[in-house]
């Protein structure tokens, strides 16, 4: 599972370090480290995806209906954009220019584990989605306590 929060740098080519403890969760057994970066639909972020997860997501995706106009805008958004990525020797991945436009992805970047998969988040965009006004928050703890009923 992904789990916390990393700050990193990205340089000038668009390459980040992957935090040492994502890495242990993407390692496969032939110790080749790959994963799958797409655009988040809804946030100005990037999903990251281990390979494996990223394949169920696609058999899945592949079992809707073909013709379906919201499955068809879903594939063209969201599995198009995707982009597999290898680490280098040093722990870092490539970020390419349209997926770093995205997410507006300079200099600073934080890495967001997620469970299943991690979001990548410029720092600045980071930070302006976690602030809640006090009306948002009170609706987000009344939406948590009904969903999880706490």
């Amino acid at each position: 599972m992904f789990r916390g929060h990393f700050e990193h740098a990205i340089d000038a080519k668009g390459r980040t370090s992957l935090p040492a403890r994502f890495r242990d969760v993407l390692e496969a057994p032939e110790g080749q480290i790959a994963l799958i970066l797409t655009p988040a639909l809804f946030d100005p972020c990037l999903h990251c995806y281990p390979l494996r997860a990223w394949e169920e997501l696609e058999a899945k995706i592949a079992a809707l209906p073909q013709f379906e106009p919201n499955v068809v805008a879903f594939r063209r958004k969201y599995l198009s954009a995707a982009v597999e990525c290898e680490l280098d020797k040093q722990g870092r991945i490539l970020v390419p220019p349209s997926l770093r436009e995205h997410a507006d992805l300079h200099k600073e970047v934080l890495w967001a584990g997620m469970g299943a998969t991690a979001e990548l988040w410029s720092k600045e965009r980071w930070k302006a989605a976690q602030t809640m006004s006090e009306a948002e928050l009170a609706s987000f703890k009344a939406a948590i306590a009904e969903q999880f009923r706490l």
